[in-house]
């Protein structure tokens, strides 16, 4: 449902605009996840402590916790709106952005950013909601807002005859609505992660714990974003057409990419409860089971995908062009999903420990440098779409095998050490 804000700006551009409304809004997505990325990263490492804190039944802990990541998470969202209006159009030239297509990419990104302070609310108060095990009522509060974004997008395109731009406002109106409704969750609460307006402010203590474990995730999500960028870059190269089947590519792919996110963070919150409460078999054990429901689900993704991808093309795109290059480009990266859930779980489960630095340093060299390399070496040298897309399989590979490595050579001997001294 987080994924379907953007997909239905997407379909209702790509339906009632066009080809180059659609690679407008897509053109975004790069740069949002780059802004946003950083500050996200530390609102994971507040999830973190929190769910220890509440495994270990430290209830001042829980406090603290969640009034500095309400705190943090209002001020990073007021810089990160001032900023990303102001850099939009610099950043997209950077980015080789068609032409015909960078008034719609400015307008689009430069309202998102306006009201991107709701949906970092959100997603940090979401986080709160997971770190003390309760996951369904942000998942209602998305399934709301993401009717309403359905109809607000409808009404903007189809009957005021607006194009990004009303999208974007849709988009952020609805964002603004999930962040009042899992804010008054919280301050109604009566449990120790209950927000008291009055005691927003950043505790030290928790910043710091905060920062040792968010700051890492946070680098990680700008590196992949800043790869994702360069790669953006080289594929605006190649057309608008390219461009705007490359968006809907993303769109499908996406899914693929939140389910195991998912599964990452419902890990990341069993593991440091667990963890916290000295409770290490039952830690490890959740990593193995949570792997196994990755890989599965991943592949049962791939072959769905595959074998209905033109039918998902179709609800973004009617051009056949453009229809027959997303399909190419998703045959290079769908039968190698299973590769990436490792990424995912074993970054789930390692922050849930509180050990991000080396995830972080495995995830940026094995997927961020290599792709990097890839797009200014290969790419020159066989210069297709394919070889762009290829990109994907190999560094999902390449960091996943160092993963396996890492915990069954290191982490997982520690954790049964710590089992076995208790």
């Amino acid at each position: 449902f987080q994924q379907f804000y953007n997909t239905v700006d997407s379909i209702v551009v790509g339906n009632y605009i066009g080809p180059n409304a659609l690679a407008a809004v897509g053109a975004s997505t790069p740069i949002v996840n780059l802004m946003v990325g950083l500050f996200t990263g530390l609102g994971t490492g507040a999830g973190v402590v929190i769910a220890q804190f509440f495994g270990a039944k430290d209830e001042k802990g829980v406090h603290d916790g969640v009034h500095t990541t309400i705190a943090l998470c209002l001020v990073a969202g007021v810089a990160m709106g001032f900023i990303g209006v102001g850099l939009s159009p610099a950043i997209l030239r950077l980015l080789d952005t068609p032409a015909e297509i960078m008034e719609g990419s400015v307008t689009y990104l430069q309202i998102y950013f306006m009201g991107v302070i709701a949906l970092m609310i959100y997603n940090m108060g979401s986080a709160i909601l997971r770190a003390v095990g309760d996951s369904k009522r942000p998942l209602y509060f998305l399934i709301i807002c993401c009717v309403l974004n359905v109809a607000m997008d409808i009404v903007a395109v189809v009957v005021f005859n607006l194009a990004v731009e009303g999208v974007a406002i849709a988009t952020s109106l609805a964002q603004l609505i999930s962040a009042v409704l899992v804010c008054r969750s919280l301050i109604r609460s009566k449990q120790s992660y209950r927000l008291e307006l009055k005691n927003i402010r950043i505790e030290g203590r928790m910043m710091r714990r905060a920062v040792h474990i968010g700051l890492p995730a946070g680098l990680q999500s700008v590196l992949y974003a800043v790869s994702n960028m360069i790669i953006t870059a080289s594929i605006n190269k190649f057309g608008t057409d390219t461009v705007a089947a490359w968006v809907a590519v993303n769109k499908l792919d996406a899914f693929n990419w939140m389910v195991m996110s998912a599964y990452s963070i419902s890990l990341m919150t069993f593991v440091g409860q667990n963890y916290g409460a000295g409770l290490y078999d039952r830690a490890r054990a959740s990593l193995r089971d949570c792997m196994a429901l990755g890989i599965i689900t991943t592949s049962l993704i791939s072959v769905l995908f595959m074998l209905t991808c033109r039918f998902f093309f179709g609800l973004f795109v009617e051009d056949e062009s453009v229809m027959v290059i997303a399909v190419e480009i998703l045959g290079f990266m769908a039968p190698w999903y299973w590769l990436y859930a490792p990424i995912e779980i074993f970054g789930g489960g390692l922050r849930g420990l509180g050990d991000t630095l080396i995830p972080t340093i495995i995830t940026a060299a094995g997927i961020c440098l290599t792709r990097v390399i890839w797009i200014y070496t290969a790419v020159p040298r066989w210069h297709s779409i394919s070889t762009v897309a290829l990109s994907y399989p190999l560094t999902w590979g390449l960091t996943a095998v160092a993963f396996v490595i890492y915990y069954f050579g290191f982490v997982r001997k520690r954790l049964m050490r710590a089992n076995n001294g208790k």
